[in-house]
């Protein structure tokens, strides 16, 4: 059985890799937004149900233990971590566009390089 190997040039051995990289980078930040989103949803719900009870004064869990606070005083918390987490995705999918826009650069340098004409133009 004869193997048959094509032989790239250094330069686009090194483009490949550098779209591998990428390809992980885009993964790793998916999964952080998809992490934050989850988050942001579950103090949502925690948010809309604080909105529901007509107590003045609720719990919150801090570690092991339920410690007393305001009704208003956990809703600016659950607000600014809401606001946290939005930015977070927010964050993420810049990166994640930027990472794209690179990978598209690369993708391009290498087709060229190839000789291989840009399939997406059509």
């Amino acid at each position: 059985m004869v193997e048959d190997k094509i032989s790239l040039p250094p330069a686009a051995q090194q483009l490949i890799m550098q779209l591998q990289t990428y390809q992980q980078q885009l993964q790793s930040s998916a999964m952080q937004r998809e992490s934050f989103s989850v988050q942001k949803i579950e103090f949502e719900r925690a948010l809309e149900e604080l909105e529901k009870t007509k107590e003045s004064e609720v719990y919150k869990s801090v570690g092991p233990i339920l410690v007393k606070t305001t009704k208003e005083e956990m809703k600016k918390e659950l607000k600014s971590k809401l606001e946290m987490f939005d930015l977070g995705v927010k964050k993420m999918e810049k990166q994640e566009e930027k990472i794209r826009e690179k990978a598209k650069e690369t993708q391009d340098k290498l087709k060229a390089m190839l000789g291989k004409p840009d399939s997406s133009a059509a």
